[in-house]
């Protein structure tokens, strides 16, 4: 039997960890109204502790835990440990984990979509509002890109990394005090950089955020007009915004609600890139159509950006971290996997039919008088003056 306690311990931890899923499943309301609220504010106070150290403690963590595992692989064939008694308490330390990861973050993946919380209108939308939304993204994309501050060979001359983590923050501030986004009143405190930023490059990795110590990280390797609507994304992890498509769309808002102009060109550069993504697979004749207004800056820094990844991809590293996200992403309660990233399109075009679309539409009504006799039908009133057509 003594054999067998450390499965035990990971087959009931494991119980426990299905039970919660299958609660917040079931019970997604009930979820969306405390959950998000209770993991935002255990997400600040562990920021607030691991950004003590400069470097992600989470990776030191996780170096710990493998010399750990390879010392005791040693110990067991020394002192001819059982391998079926040391597999079940290792199998016991994973489901613990597990289960903390899921307690204390994971369930966020049920709660209620950030439309709710940006007081924004999902509907199904068509061909033709894409396009509307593609050229809207386009052509501020084209005007920041003109905009920002480049070196002697054209290339975006951002910000260092630091600076951009520093800066990121006021974007969510702003959507806060000035939008009452609540949603968006989590930690602030600057990202980290990720270590092995080559071997995540290579992967297609640009960012993690880890939910038991509460470090977002990003690699500092990502493309500079891509950088700041990263760290957002990585923010807004940390905010308790579990879903990609959620988590784009907060780091869209908040960097166009930043003041910088880096902030606001990669906003828009990243919004133009899923939106023309989507109409691509709906219509490509459109979406060359659309391309053919894109600027000379832009189409340079949209160029330069998938050089960059073809150069540094490593197929074979890039579909295993592709699989194991995509089973990470479902297993959190999102069925469309890393398919997800791409769903903010939907987002980008209601927001755009929102927040452009129908404000002027309403400016281009007539406002009515009752005292302008073109605006009244006067006819089947006696000695009404009717003026004349």
């Amino acid at each position: 039997m003594k054999y067998w306690r450390g499965y035990l311990t990971a087959a009931i931890i494991g119980f426990f960890t299905w039970a919660l899923m299958e609660f917040a499943k079931t019970h997604t309301a009930l979820i969306d109204m405390f959950y998000p609220y209770v993991t935002r504010m255990l997400q600040s106070v562990l920021a607030e502790w691991s950004a003590g150290v400069a470097f992600c403690l989470w990776q030191v963590i996780a170096i710990a835990l493998v010399v750990g595992l390879l010392a005791t692989i040693v110990l067991m064939i020394v002192f001819r440990w059982n391998f079926i008694q040391w597999l079940g308490w290792v199998t016991a330390l994973a489901s613990v984990l597990l289960f903390c990861h899921t307690a204390f973050y994971g369930l966020n993946g049920y709660a209620g979509s950030i439309a709710q919380d940006i007081r924004l209108e999902m509907s199904e939308y068509t061909q033709e509002e894409l396009e509307d939304a593609t050229v809207y993204y386009r052509d501020l994309a084209n005007t920041m890109a003109a905009r920002i501050h480049r070196d002697s060979g054209g290339n975006p001359a951002f910000s260092d990394f630091d600076t951009l983590a520093e800066q990121a923050g006021n974007g969510f501030k702003s959507l806060v005090y000035g939008y009452s986004y609540s949603i968006f009143a989590g930690s602030t405190l600057p990202v980290k950089q990720l270590g092995w930023a080559d071997m995540y490059t290579s992967m297609g990795i640009t960012g993690f955020t880890m939910s038991l110590t509460g470090e977002a990280a990003v690699n500092p390797q990502t493309p500079a007009v891509y950088l700041p609507f990263t760290i957002c994304h990585e923010m807004a992890h940390r905010m308790s915004i579990a879903t990609e498509s959620d988590a784009n769309m907060a780091a869209f808002l908040a960097c166009q609600a930043n003041s910088s102009a880096e902030f606001q060109y990669s906003a828009y550069f990243a919004a133009y890139r899923y939106c023309i993504s989507a109409l691509r697979g709906h219509d490509a004749d459109a979406a060359k159509r659309i391309s053919a207004g894109v600027s000379d800056l832009l189409y340079q820094d949209m160029v330069a950006f998938d050089r960059f990844y073809a150069e540094h991809r490593d197929q074979q590293a890039e579909k295993v971290a592709n699989t194991v996200n995509d089973t990470y992403i479902k297993l959190g309660g999102d069925e469309r996997g890393t398919a997800s990233y791409g769903a903010v399109c939907d987002f980008l075009v209601c927001w755009h039919l929102q927040q452009v679309v129908l404000p002027a539409q309403m400016e281009e009504e007539t406002e009515f008088d009752p005292f302008d006799e073109t605006q009244v039908d006067l006819t089947g009133i006696v000695n009404a003056k009717v003026p004349n057509e």
